[in-house]
């Protein structure tokens, strides 16, 4: 059964913290009518400090689309091998075993995609297969695992690599002063990431199955607008209140695989803000606590979009109170609204491990 292994996530150098970002939204859209509601939002986030690619007032700035999606790129090539190198130690697995490269991103754009770049520089073999997911924002973190998985049962014994690279500091759009985008504009870091998902052995999420559910009528929700000055991040007042619809889905997910959603030995939830992850305990009737690893990066990071995940599941491993035979939910929300969703079991190691605790807990369900 594939296994989801240790991500390995890294942040850049230039630390925002949130005293940073409520100085320079007043400097900024001072006098602006709705500034005081977006510093109170800003504020009730909850985020101490986020990490982008380059000091605050050179991203400010704003040079133009063209120079910041060349900067995209060359911040790009220069973070993402090292995170790789790291993410494939962590599987122990080399370059020559991935059979697949995963690249999620909504922050910038190349053609091709940087996956060319990483088989062409990382030695990766000519025959590895390029993935690339442009267009899911936060939601694909998500949608990467649950792609690897499906790679993984189809083509037994591969490996898939997943890599997300997320400069959301490049689509700061300082002439925006809605709500929405000053809000989003105090909540959004950039972060890079990559993790495993091997087809046989390892340590980590067995992927056990996975779902993906979009609210109808929603797709304008969460958007980019494509102008001269790049992208322009919008966000509708609505957002926050996606997890009753949302949480439903996910019982059923657990209840259709025989889990109880309410207790699980781990939950990996994408750091969508506050409210989404409040709501989301409140709707599950999980204790908040249960998701402490999403608040840990929503308070460190800010939201990473699509690396949430990765990162979250970074700080479960590096907690360490897992056993083998855990079960889990990986749950990342993006635009749509797309949920895409997973469930899974702690392994150790090898197959034959999971399988005995798949069957101690269907000894004890009979008796």
């Amino acid at each position: 059964m594939p296994t989801l292994c240790k991500p390995s996530i890294r942040v850049p150098e230039y630390v925002v913290t949130m005293e940073d970002t409520l100085e320079f939204a007043e400097k900024v859209h001072a006098g602006k009518p709705q500034l005081p509601l977006a510093l109170r939002l800003i504020q009730n986030t909850g985020v101490r400090k986020r990490h982008i690619v380059q000091p605050i007032e050179e991203a400010l700035l704003h040079p133009g689309f063209e120079e910041r999606n060349r900067l995209y790129e060359s911040e790009s090539k220069k973070r993402c091998p090292e995170v790789i190198e790291e993410a494939l130690a962590n599987a122990a697995v080399t370059v020559r075993d991935i059979d697949a490269i995963i690249y999620v991103s909504c922050t910038g754009f190349m053609m091709p995609s940087l996956t060319a770049w990483l088989i062409n520089s990382m030695g990766f073999r000519y025959d590895t297969r390029q993935i690339p997911i442009a267009q899911l924002g936060c939601a694909a973190g998500g949608a990467a695992i649950n792609r690897a998985q499906e790679f993984c049962t189809a083509h037994p014994e591969s490996n898939v690599l997943i890599v997300s690279c997320e400069l959301c500091s490049l689509c700061y759009q300082p002439g925006d002063d809605n709500v929405g985008a000053l809000l989003s504009d105090g909540l959004f870091g950039d972060a890079v990431g990559a993790a495993v998902v091997r087809g046989n052995g390892g340590v980590g999420v067995a992927l056990e199955r996975n779902s993906s559910y979009l609210i109808p009528g929603t797709e304008d929700w969460i958007s980019y607008a494509v102008r001269e000055t790049g992208f322009h991040f919008q966000l509708d007042r609505r957002v926050p209140g996606t997890m009753e619809p949302l949480a439903p889905v996910l019982r059923e997910l657990a209840t259709s695989h025989g889990w109880d959603v309410r207790n699980l030995g781990f939950y990996i939830i994408h750091a969508g803000g506050p409210r989404i992850l409040d709501d989301l305990a409140k709707f599950l009737d999980v204790d908040r606590e249960m998701f402490r690893f999403s608040w840990a990066t929503l308070t460190e990071y800010g939201n990473i979009a699509s690396a949430v995940v990765l990162d979250a599941l970074r700080r479960l491993f590096e907690e360490d109170r897992v056993t083998p035979g855990d079960t889990g939910v990986i749950a990342g929300f993006g635009p749509g609204i797309t949920a895409e969703m997973a469930v899974g079991r702690w392994t150790v190691d090898t197959p034959a491990e999971m399988e005995r605790a798949q069957l101690d807990e269907l000894t004890s369900s009979l008796q």
